[in-house]
């Protein structure tokens, strides 16, 4: 098996439109109170800003020339002031892999690529964002060696 990964391009919309479909139902199905059923969660041309922004990398996975997997990250900075200090981070925005293709590598593949262009960028971070619920996501951050930073809480009122 031989995976390879490369930079997103512009005509890969078409392939990487059902991943962002398949990111986007679970977050409908966990928290329909928060996310809206679309049909393209990702349009065309927010997708081409993306790949044009020089801030944001999004590179798939391709398997028998196949898009299997996508991951997409943004750099950003945090500006010192007087209670934190100025930090680089590159924030994983959304990580897939296609259904039929997972648990056999191709997403510790794509997410230890974006640990290197993290380290190549000179970054003081990689952060993400998980569901608490979703156990099997945060096992598999924990398998990369990632830890848990802190916890947003909340309490529904309708």
């Amino acid at each position: 098996m031989d995976i390879s990964i490369r930079e997103a391009e512009q005509n890969d919309y078409g392939s990487l439109l059902p991943l962002f479909k398949e990111v986007h139902e679970f977050h409908v199905y966990k928290r329909p109170d928060l996310y809206k059923e679309n049909s393209t969660p990702v349009g065309q041309e927010y997708f081409e800003n993306q790949l044009m922004d020089s801030m944001q990398h999004i590179f798939v996975a391709v398997l028998d020339n196949e898009i299997v997997g996508v991951i997409v990250t943004k750099e950003e900075e945090v500006t010192e002031n007087s209670f934190v200090k100025a930090r680089k981070l590159l924030v994983i925005n959304s990580l897939c892999v296609a259904e039929k293709h997972r648990k056999i590598g191709i997403g510790k593949k794509l997410t230890r690529y974006v640990f290197d262009l993290g380290k190549t960028l000179g970054v003081d971070s990689l952060e993400l964002g998980v569901y608490e619920k979703n156990t099997s996501a945060i096992e598999f951050y924990r398998s990369l060696g990632m830890t848990t930073k802190s916890r947003k809480m909340e309490i529904k009122f309708n």
